[in-house]
């Protein structure tokens, strides 16, 4: 006999967290289901746990940076074990709140990995259950990648649970996860080399801030090698031999460990879709704008598990999971909205950007005014040493609209935020300049880049 609910939430990330908090409240009768423990990505194996030791690359760079300028950082250096303590004692809890809160709501907390067995059934572990709505939730995994020896690579998730840091580090793609990863790493004392194929990393970025990036990634021991691909991976002792092409040259790498770090898909191949009839493909569940799939009434998506135009962020997996729920409680069709969410790049210092790239907006028919600003000199980058900053700002000149904003420098993963907002709000150029910011901080350079 199955055990019959309103809806089934398949993920224990943010958004199936959201989601099944918001139905349990409302009096629905929920559960939810993760084979991991409950917190998701971002709280236990991403976002949060990666600025907890970008935190440790903060404080060497920032002494490093006032080096003959009244700091000595002479000895100085990373503890990794004890970082990685200082982690722990973060992530450690949060499933376990997580499970609270569910809980407090009225849902009921299940554990082992699902698979659909109908349009309305699924099983966990062998036990059947059925539900009138589901919403699946299931986060994202490592792209798998085909080439010999791919299994001797970590991922992110190994990554931030390495009790010693090696020596030397080869990050597998142009991406966020190498990036951050390695700036870390190279403040830890490691020499970090990122490998991407294709010409340009952090395509998703301004490619002029992006160049920065790479020259002071460079700067802090961080290599980036483009056009280059892997082609094996073999051990090597204690260490690994990385085959890796460059155009017509072939060549051997030796590192003490390898990472992935060449995106992620949607997770979804082990719930048999197919049983529930649901369409899918590596970016998720075909959905319609209003999150529900278009071959299954009964089902939902959220987060990395839906086919959206929202960026694979948190707070966008956060949003959808919401939506999904009221649009489930209220039997409505409300479309996420997308617009004004900032994302960054959280390396030292941060690249970050909302809204259109200078691209889009060109090939997008607008009549744009770009302002580029080097702000390596201004007061907040000299207070600290840093001398690598810049903003670049889209402003439509028909209404003086700002159509996006991309910034490269330390403390501008705050500063983005403002330009969210004004993207979200419709919000001029002149109106965005009005604002007085307390002085001197970051936030009152906000109008020279206007």
């Amino acid at each position: 006999m199955s055990n019959m609910y309103d809806l089934i939430v398949i993920g224990a990330g943010m958004a199936g967290v959201a989601a099944a908090n918001k139905c349990g409240a409302a009096g629905w009768h929920v559960a939810i289901v993760d084979a991991l423990p409950y917190g998701g990505t971002c709280a236990l194996r991403g976002c949060d746990p990666k600025k907890i030791l970008r935190r440790g690359a903060e404080i060497v760079d920032a002494a490093r940076l006032l080096d003959g300028k009244g700091i000595d950082p002479a000895g100085l250096s990373i503890n990794w074990s004890d970082l990685m303590a200082h982690k722990r004692g973060f992530t450690d809890p949060v499933p376990g709140k997580m499970e609270k809160g569910l809980k407090d709501n009225g849902v009921e907390t299940l554990y082992g990995a699902a698979r659909f067995t109908g349009d309305n059934t699924l099983e966990v572990d062998g036990k059947a259950y059925e539900a009138r709505c589901f919403l699946v939730a299931a986060g994202a995994i490592p792209r798998p990648v085909t080439f010999a020896g791919s299994d001797l690579m970590i991922d992110s998730t190994e990554f931030l649970n390495l009790e010693a840091l090696p020596k030397r580090i080869l990050f597998l793609g142009g991406g966020f996860v190498s990036f951050e990863f390695a700036h870390i790493a190279a403040r830890a004392g490691a020499a970090p080399v990122i490998v991407d194929r294709g010409a340009r990393p952090l395509k998703s970025f301004d490619p002029d801030l992006v160049e920065m990036l790479v020259e002071r990634s460079a700067h802090v021991g961080v290599e980036v090698q483009r056009k280059t691909e892997i082609v094996s991976i073999s051990k090597y002792g204690a260490a690994f031999a990385v085959e890796v092409t460059s155009g017509s040259e072939t060549r051997t790498v030796e590192t003490d460990l390898v990472v992935h770090g060449a995106g992620r898909t949607a997770a979804l191949t082990d719930l048999n879709l197919e049983a529930a009839g649901v369409d899918y493909g590596d970016k998720g569940i075909v959905v319609t704008p209003h999150l529900q799939s278009t071959t299954n009434s009964a089902i939902f998506a959220a987060g990395d598990s839906a086919d959206t135009e929202g960026m694979p962020l948190t707070p966008v997996a956060v949003i959808e999971g919401k939506v999904a729920a009221s649009n489930m409680l209220k039997d409505a069709q409300t479309a996420p909205d997308y617009a004004g969410i900032p994302t960054a790049v959280f390396t030292v210092p941060e690249l970050a950007r909302v809204g259109m790239l200078e691209e889009e907006a060109t090939n997008a028919g607008h009549d744009v005014e770009f302002r580029f600003t080097d702000t390596s000199g201004w007061y907040s980058n000299y207070r600290i040493g840093e001398k690598s900053a810049a903003a670049k700002v889209l402003v439509g000149k028909s209404d003086g609209k700002i159509l996006g904003a991309h910034l490269f420098g330390t403390e501008y993963g705050e500063l983005i935020n403002f330009f969210g907002l004004a993207i979200k709000l419709g919000l001029t150029a002149k109106q965005l300049k009005s604002m007085t910011a307390a002085y001197p901080s970051v936030g009152s350079d906000l109008g020279s880049l206007l």
